[in-house]
């Protein structure tokens, strides 16, 4: 089975199969392009026509090598001019008669040692082999669209599959410039098998009406850095498509996270399949089209009913780097700050941090050296909440414990003037219970900034059944002075971007713990294939093993969900002192500083 795979066949010349086609003409293989309709076939050719013409004029390849790619690549209506291909690469509509169907037809058809390739991504490799009279030489490649701007390409190998033929593909994975993983067979495989997890939990919070659309997607993209937000990502995949998939995760797993969301099936019944469709979670100038319209469900601009109350001044309680970077960030926006920590010392030491950051945003000429002496001109440091007598807003952003929040908040009932905002910044507490700690829970909402809080630009408004209207209008307002873009959510665990994000960090972590594909691959695999900044091994190091496990069992006691039971691999690790870059080791090693 040791082939330079220079011949490779296509079967199934939709966007899929005609991007792989692309690739592999590119790349100097003869490609062959079978599909029954003949109209697909001519659009496979004037698709590598334009977008050869595109790179030529982008000046990425040469019209020399335009016209070779060109010559390359020819298709035809009947499977049988496939004979010759030393590699079949499958990409026909995803279900099994219909894939199963091209399999027998090609073992009688291809060579004994060509190596035949199927390109589902929710379909079992294993059941697609079983069908094959050479089941050695079947695997999965799993290619990630646009084919050929995407770098990620899944290898698939079932118990069947001959290592020689992973070897193979492996290699022409790289040689087309791809970044090849290795996985075995599961649905969905790593990147969409922890993608669709995710994108499914937004659906269904979206159904619960627990936020708006905009809200979900504004929160994964502001709060994570991701490049779409799960709800446009559903309509841009197809929701019919994902539910398609998540219904072949959910057959394998039986994990409530997998079982697709009702408002999926809905709208594919309904035919509001996405883009395609002109219509899904949103709809778009037309059928097919990227720009979203407004509709009945687009918020109003001025969806924020009533007036908020005057905030002049703000008092930040805490002594750490979120306490310190949320006062930067009020007195950067013209507020006066009071910044209390519970000692003199240790306020001081806080606002010398923001000295130090104002003085890099000097160095890197983001700010000027007058903004930076009046912005520090407008924080006081005190060593006690008594300095809160007079402010308009009390943020605190002192240690995430229950207990520690409500004595704070207490305290704060009886230092603060009435009429006063009191605002948590808590990522997972209940804020109702930290506001029955004093005799005003109408005036306390969360705020909850995201770390660095001067560079992110999220901030999650938690409202509970008792936060006055006036109270929600006033951090509404005050977010948008501060240049923060707010999104509203109910008080419950997680809010909207760690109930979505750390569901899919613990279940990444299961796949580690299945032995199903390494730290390394599972992190390429979301960074190339998901468009993630961060692999989830990264960021789980960056956040801390601890923190992580402690959001993950406040999810779990909140929505008692057998899926949300954190990792016993997470819990180890934690166990034994290894909570990531702060101590120096956590899934991975670090250098010590």
């Amino acid at each position: 089975m040791d082939t330079s795979l220079s011949s490779i066949a296509v079967v199934g010349l939709g966007t899929m199969g005609t991007g792989i086609a692309e690739v592999l003409a590119l790349a100097g293989r003869e490609v062959i392009g079978i599909d029954i309709s003949e109209a697909a076939a001519l659009g496979a050719v004037a698709s590598l026509e334009a977008s050869t013409a595109r790179a030529v004029g982008r000046g990425r390849i040469t019209e020399r090598e335009r016209a070779d790619a060109l010559a390359r690549f020819r298709t035809s209506d009947d499977l049988r001019a496939v004979a010759d291909a030393e590699l079949v690469i499958e990409v026909v509509p995803e279900t099994y008669e219909i894939k199963q169907q091209v399999f027998r037809e090609l073992d009688a058809i291809v060579s004994p040692t060509a190596i035949l390739a199927t390109g589902t991504n929710a379909l079992s490799v294993t059941r697609l082999a079983a069908e094959s009279q050479r089941p050695e030489r079947v695997l999965g490649l799993h290619f990630f669209n646009p084919a050929p701007a995407m770098k990620l390409v899944e290898v698939v190998s079932s118990v069947l599959t001959a290592p020689p033929a992973v070897e193979a593909v492996t290699a022409l994975a790289r040689e087309l410039g791809k970044e090849p993983v290795a996985v075995g067979d599961r649905p969905g495989f790593v990147a969409d098998g922890l993608l669709f997890g995710y994108l499914n939990q937004a659906a269904a919070m979206y159904e619960a009406n627990y936020a708006s659309r905009e809200d979900i997607d504004a929160a994964m993209k502001l709060g994570c850095g991701l490049p779409m937000g799960p709800l446009a990502l559903l309509d841009l995949i197809g929701i019919d498509t994902a539910r398609t998939v998540l219904e072949a995760m959910y057959a394998e797993s039986q994990d409530r996270l997998h079982a697709p969301a009702p408002v999926l099936g809905q709208l594919s019944s309904a035919g509001l399949t996405g883009r395609k469709a002109g219509r899904g979670f949103y709809t778009y100038d037309a059928p097919g089209g990227q720009t979203v319209v407004p509709d009945t469900l687009t918020p109003a601009a001025d969806a924020v009913s009533g007036a908020g109350r005057d905030v002049a001044s703000v008092g930040v309680a805490g002594s750490g780097t979120m306490a310190s970077g949320i006062a930067e960030v009020f007195a950067k926006a013209g507020y006066d700050v009071v910044l209390a920590a519970r000692s003199q010392e240790k306020a001081d030491v806080a606002k010398g941090r923001i000295a130090k950051s104002l003085e890099r945003s000097v160095a890197k000429g983001r700010l000027t050296a007058e903004a930076r002496d009046e912005t520090l001109a407008r924080i006081t440091a005190a060593g006690s909440l008594d300095a809160f007598a007079e402010v308009d807003l009390a943020v605190e952003a002192v240690a995430e414990d229950l207990e520690i929040k409500r004595q704070l908040f207490a305290s704060l009932d009886k230092v603060c003037r009435p009429g006063a905002v009191l605002a948590t910044t808590t990522s997972s507490l209940p804020v109702v219970a930290i506001a029955r700690a004093t005799a005003r829970p109408e005036d306390v909402i969360g705020m909850h900034f995201f770390n660095p809080a001067p560079a992110m630009k999220l901030v999650e408004v938690v409202r509970t059944v008792l936060t006055a209207d006036d109270v929600h209008a006033t951090v509404r307002a005050v977010c948008a002075r501060i240049r923060k873009h707010p999104v509203d959510c109910g008080d419950r665990a997680g809010f909207i971007v760690n109930a979505l994000l750390f569901p899919y960090l613990n279940n990444a972590i299961k796949m580690v713990e299945e032995h199903y594909a390494s730290l390394d691959d599972i992190d390429a695999a979301m960074k190339l294939g998901g468009g993630y900044p961060m692999g989830p091994f990264e960021l789980l190091d960056v956040v801390g093993l601890d923190v992580s496990l402690a959001i993950e069992k406040v999810l779990h006691k909140e929505f008692r969900d057998p899926g949300l039971a954190p990792a016993p691999l997470l819990e180890h690790l934690v166990a034994a002192g290894c909570l990531g870059r702060k101590t120096g080791r956590g899934f991975r090693e670090y250098a010590r500083r």
